[in-house]
């Protein structure tokens, strides 16, 4: 073995002081500093003169060293040589070294800081595991929810929302697209970011989640193949949640989970003990699609019911301000707001009553669930007169005649959304439906996703065929026009929201072209990822679903009102209360109607009155009207629909 020199061996031993850190190079730096003073004390008293003690020789040295400005005061050609040497090494090591390192240890603090790795110290705040498509929109809600979050705050006792996001790797960029986000900018503040995954144990001790009122999970996006998907980074983020609480002895706070696959439902109550609520993404996406396909018109409706912005949300609130009272009642005192039904505590959580009786009574444990405008307006207020009230009986469930004739359904592209859509499809036992899928991905793939999600698939016909549809002979052999409905999917197999949009869009506009040589139209229904390209399409003739939106409303509103699940699983689900399209000439209604006088006659029914979906759309491009004005005249037209809420 061959001999370590020995300055070989110096400059290892400096090296491992040097990489500790600034503490480290400071002391480093210290030594060197304290070697060159010894020397050059040394050097002055071997030459004799006024210094001849050698502990004033080294202070003398020292000075020189680390002042520059004590060179003139020296005599002789020795010692003033001597002084220019310390001198010069002072500015390189005194000077240059240490200004060096302070320097870059203060950089590094600051960019450390950057970076969000210190843990916050908050309590009663909302945290948000992980940056995806949804987490701007889902913040907006949040920030938006006046009066949900009142209540919020009022409940957890505490002033103000502080929202915490937990991001893989948080930067400028991120806080330069919060402050331009609609519905955020300037209270961006109020929104902290944290570097860190949601797997990792240490990073969810930073954004405090054991102290946190509420916990959302939103599903993020893996690539196809991918051993490690959304739902098994939420079910180990529980688990570290869990974990967590059960060695610090802390409570668990209440979690809003995203999943992918419906079917791990089961998994993720076994994995956190706590109070959860999870919102199925893919299925609930899938769900509010075939229902847009039964009921041409009724994205409108899920937009405006399951967005931000202008337009009526689905509130909860609670029976104590209103026990003793009938919804007759609440809702004649309610002007501005139609009652929906009421949430009663059943043996195994809330049991939905949408559509109850006008003279159902409220009790101190009951949720009333309401439609309006805005938070406010489901509050009393003395200033405004109550309205008549309205009778309206036990429901009678709508029957629903067997569909004799297959509905053909054209889904072009791909995304890890088609399984749980044929799901769907199947679920609707007395409708048939033909399904043709377009895309890229190779058959068989497809076909095995779709076997390993649906059990027993098989009643919906499923049809393959591989083709690119930005190809405009390629979709035009699909010949669309001879299709009841056309699905045009965003990939979620790109690198952005805003890829797949394009792509998207571009398929629509060609479809657009070859569908108008044809006499007939089928319905389009388009799914968007990215909400800024929602108003691109001007004049659009299709109906669009902008999914992070929907999602991102959903999870929000959720962990304001956790209630709110059930009654959004019982809406846009196949069976029990369901929003549907009516001809005015179904119901005994005058020549000239006020909402008033059209809630009465619909009541009548069994069923509720929600608005008005007009033939012709406004200066704004919208057909729907809901809740308008109660003495508002309604001057129907040929082709306007009622909407009605009613039982299946």
């Amino acid at each position: 073995m061959l001999p370590f020199r020995l300055i070989d061996r110096l400059k290892f031993i400096v090296e491992r002081q040097l990489v500790k850190g600034a503490g480290f190079q400071l002391l480093v730096v210290g030594v060197f500093i304290g070697l060159i003073s010894l020397v050059g004390g040394l050097l002055v008293v071997s030459q004799g003169g006024e210094l001849e003690d050698p502990g004033s020789a080294i202070w003398w040295a020292f000075l020189r060293l680390t002042d520059p400005g004590y060179l003139g005061d020296d005599v002789g050609t020795w010692q003033r040589f001597v002084s220019t040497l310390l001198t010069i090494s002072g500015y390189v090591v005194f000077m240059g070294t240490l200004v060096a390192i302070l320097t870059r240890w203060l950089i590094a603090k600051m960019a450390e800081l950057e970076r969000g790795l210190t843990p916050v110290t908050l309590k009663n705040h909302v945290v948000v595991l992980g940056w995806t498509s949804q987490t701007l929109p889902l913040l907006s809600e949040l920030l938006g929810s006046s009066g949900r979050v009142r209540r919020f705050l009022e409940k957890h006792a505490t002033q103000r929302l502080n929202l915490v996001v937990l991001s893989e790797e948080a930067s400028a960029q991120q806080v330069h697209e919060l402050r331009n986000e609609p519905g955020i900018g300037r209270r961006a503040r109020q929104i902290i970011l944290r570097s860190g995954s949601a797997i990792q144990p240490d990073a969810l001790h930073r954004v405090a989640c054991l102290d946190a009122a509420a916990v959302i999970v939103p599903s993020a996006t893996h690539e196809a193949g991918s051993l490690v998907t959304s739902d098994v980074e939420t079910v180990k983020a529980l688990l570290s949640i869990a974990a967590q609480a059960r060695y610090l002895q802390a409570s668990l706070p209440f979690v809003v989970a995203e999943i992918q696959d419906v079917r791990k439902l089961p998994v993720i109550e076994r994995a956190y003990p706590g109070a959860v609520e999870v919102v199925a993404g893919d299925a609930t996406i899938s769900r509010l699609m075939v229902q847009n396909i039964l009921h041409p018109g009724l994205s409108e409706i899920f937009n405006e019911l399951l967005t931000a912005g202008d337009g009526n949300e689905i509130y909860i609130r609670g029976g104590e301000s209103v026990a003793g009272l009938t919804l007759g009642e609440l809702a004649s005192a309610r002007p501005e707001v139609i009652v929906l039904g009421l949430l009663r505590r059943g043996v195994a959580g809330w049991e939905v009553c949408l559509l109850a009786p006008s003279d159902t009574r409220i009790d101190t444990e009951d949720r009333v669930v309401m439609m309006a405008r805005d938070y406010v307006e489901t509050e009393p207020d003395p200033k405004k007169p109550a309205m008549p009230a309205i009778a309206r009986g036990e429901a009678a469930r709508v029957a629903r005649p067997p569909d004799q004739n297959n509905h053909r359904v054209l889904v072009l592209g791909w995304n890890r959304r088609v399984p749980s859509l044929v799901a769907e499809f199947e679920s609707y036992g007395h409708r048939s439906f033909e399904l043709d899928l377009v895309s890229v991905v190779p058959k068989g793939e497809r076909e095995q996703a779709i076997a390993r999600y649906v059990e027993g698939h098989g009643r919906v016909a499923c049809g393959h065929i591989e083709a690119d549809y930005m190809v405009e002979g390629e979709l035009r052999r699909v010949q669309p026009a001879g299709y009841d409905t056309i699905i045009l999917l965003s990939s979620d197999r790109l690198a952005s929201g805003e890829e797949a949009d394009a792509r998207a869009m571009v398929g629509y506009l060609q479809l657009e072209d070859i569908l108008a040589e044809s006499p007939r139209r089928p319905q389009l229904i388009m799914e968007l990822s990215d909400p800024d390209n929602r108003h691109l399409l001007y004049g659009h003739q299709s109906e669009m679903l902008i999914s992070p939106m929907i999602l991102s409303h959903v999870l929000a509103q959720v962990a304001l009102r956790r209630e709110l699940r059930v009654v959004l699983d019982e809406l846009f689900t196949v069976g029990g209360a369901e929003i549907q399209f009516r001809d005015p000439a179904d119901y005994p209604l005058p020549a000239s109607a006020t909402f008033q006088v059209l809630e009465k006659t619909v009541a009548a029914e069994g069923e509720l009155a929600l608005g008005i979906f007009r033939h012709k759309e406004n200066e704004r491009g919208r057909h729907l009207q809901l809740n308008p004005p109660r003495k508002d005249y309604l001057e129907l037209q040929p082709g306007d629909r009622l909407v009605v809420l009613c039982l299946t």
